[in-house]
């Protein structure tokens, strides 16, 4: 069956393109979200209002927030996949891992026969010696290391012609590389088993000693050795598989600069990177690299939407999208510091009224919570996705609560107010 297609414009400051066009299958739009996303746009062309938009049922006030769904590389990702699958009938194909962090896009690939080589914490699912020149492998959003794509090349396989990694992931490896080669150690905050971490730490391990911190806790303890308050042959163990090959830990951290995965909270980044600088400034000859912030925009957006989000007055928060989704987790932590935070990844986990099955990522399960919902008129809602997350759930889960009170019917209203205005 051919798939449909729609246009998405995405506007896309940092590389000064004045619009870029999309095409990603239809069946992740929504056109309650369009509409609103577009008239938001539209009275806010630069982005300084992060006030969320009102979806008033009558019992129930939704409050959207000012930017969440699909990024610039989760939609480039989505288009040269699906074209690669159109493109070659009968080809093998093959995804590196998940091509997002979103169950259902990862789904429909393999529904159409893409087949994925590792999981997404680098595990191999499928033997690369199967592989053949004539396959094609599809490299996901987040990249890969420099020592996978070497085996995929000795193969034969082209690479850079399915490679849909994010260009603010490959902003982050350039910034890591010039920091580099200008004899600095790179520091990388990320979570050190995900798939963009482990792809960041590999290029810029070929360029400087590397070493990947996963919180704030883990930076007081890199200082702790830095300073010598701690034996230094402890380091290797209390770092284990964190640190490059040859990382001298006598030597290596008295000029160091930080960059980061781009979905890691903006103020983890930033007071990591201000306590190192501390640190590392306070001991004889050490220098801290002149370094802008390499968190993606759309990352930014999210998080200080959510921010104005949580200014609003509300009883709960519902957050869609991907339970392994790290831009997604961290909107989930900002907004269980305010009020009860419910993470679903579809409309199907609300169950009733009454009973949500939601992802507790702090225990990495999901939970079953009764009375969710309070009793009360109007009951408020903040609802917000990530990046990585198709339009089309949040209005699924927009549809499942209005028809709860019996008030779907408005949202055909909602639609054709914000298109005429």
């Amino acid at each position: 069956m051919e798939q449909t297609y729609e246009k998405g414009p995405y506007l896309c400051p940092e590389t000064e393109l004045s619009m870029k066009q999309f095409d990603v299958p239809i069946i992740y739009r929504s056109p309650l979200i369009s509409a609103i996303k577009q008239h938001r746009k539209e009275g806010d062309k630069l982005k300084k209002d992060f006030s969320p938009t009102l979806l008033d049922f009558g019992d129930m006030h939704i409050y959207l927030a000012r930017h969440f769904g699909f990024c610039y590389g989760v939609e480039n990702a989505i288009e040269i996949a699906f074209r690669t699958i159109e493109e070659n009938a009968g080809r093998r194909i093959f995804l590196l891992s998940e091509m997002i962090h979103n169950p259902q896009v990862n789904a429909d690939l393999q529904e159409r026969g893409v087949r994925f080589l590792m999981d997404t914490y680098g595990h191999q699912l499928i033997p690369m010696e199967e592989l053949t020149a004539e396959d094609i492998v599809i490299i996901p959003a987040f990249g890969t290391t420099l020592e996978i794509e070497s085996r995929l090349n000795a193969i034969g396989l082209k690479t850079e012609r399915y490679n849909t990694t994010c260009p603010f992931v490959e902003k982050v490896w350039n910034r890591a590389e010039a920091i580099g080669q200008k004899g600095y150690t790179i520091i990388v905050h990320g979570k050190p088993r995900h798939e963009e971490t482990r792809a960041t730490f590999s290029h810029a391990a070929a360029d400087a000693p590397t070493l990947v911190v996963n919180d704030m806790a883990e930076a007081q303890t890199l200082a702790a050795f830095m300073r010598g308050e701690q034996p230094l042959q402890d380091f290797y163990t209390t770092f284990k598989g964190r640190y490059s090959t040859g990382f001298d830990v006598t030597k290596d951290l008295h000029r160091i600069g930080v960059v980061n995965q781009t979905t890691q909270l903006a103020s983890d980044t930033q007071a990591i990177a201000e306590y190192l600088k501390q640190v590392v400034e306070a001991l004889p000859g050490g220098d801290f690299a002149d370094n802008r912030d390499t968190l993606c925009y759309a990352t930014n957006d999210n998080q200080t939407a959510v921010h104005g989000l949580l200014e609003t007055p509300a009883d709960v928060a519902i957050v869609v999208g991907g339970y392994n989704s790290s831009n997604t987790t961290h909107l989930v932590e900002l907004c269980e510091q305010r009020l009860p935070t419910f993470f679903i990844n579809s409309e199907e986990k609300i169950l009733s009224v009454e009973e949500v099955l939601h992802y507790d990522f702090h225990h990495r399960q999901e939970r079953l919570t009764k009375n969710f919902l309070p009793w009360k008129r109007p009951v408020r809602i903040l609802l917000t996705s990530g990046a990585s997350c198709p339009d089309a759930l949040v209005e699924g889960v927009i549809r499942k609560l209005a028809a709860f009170y019996r008030k779907e019917y408005l949202i055909d209203k909602i639609i054709a107010r914000y298109t005429r205005s």
